[in-house]
């Protein structure tokens, strides 16, 4: 499987942007599929992730403000983040694999597949 993530950039404070991850692959409906940020400095963090089942996990940090969704037919998963804020500047990750279950959505060691990143930069 291979992901491949779109749509950084650079925003203001306030701004919008969607991120899209395109995986290949044949059995990409079958995948818990996740978003990781790594500010500068910072350690990796994990922000939203989405079972197979349509379970969805938000980071406290993102909740309210992110979405998480994907689409099994463009084998594709988007994170629009809304109310974007300088903290939110990072190179954000997808990841995806089979088997995750919920209590470790947010562990990045449960992830095999992983895109390089797109740098999101949020101006104050």
């Amino acid at each position: 499987v291979q992901l491949v993530e779109s749509g950084g950039g650079l925003v203001q404070a306030g701004g919008s942007l969607r991120l899209s991850c395109a995986a290949s692959g044949r059995t990409f409906s079958s995948y818990t599929m996740a978003w990781f940020r790594q500010a500068p400095g910072k350690a990796r963090e994990f922000v939203a992730g989405i079972r197979y089942s349509g379970t969805i996990h938000y980071a406290d940090s993102v909740k309210g403000r992110f979405t998480i969704s994907r689409d099994n037919v463009k084998k594709t998963v988007y994170l629009q983040m809304n109310s974007l804020k300088a903290e939110d500047t990072a190179v954000y990750y997808c990841a995806g694999d089979r088997g995750v279950i919920l209590s470790s959505l947010t562990d990045q060691g449960q992830y095999d597949y992983w895109g390089q990143g797109t740098l999101v930069t949020v101006s104050s």
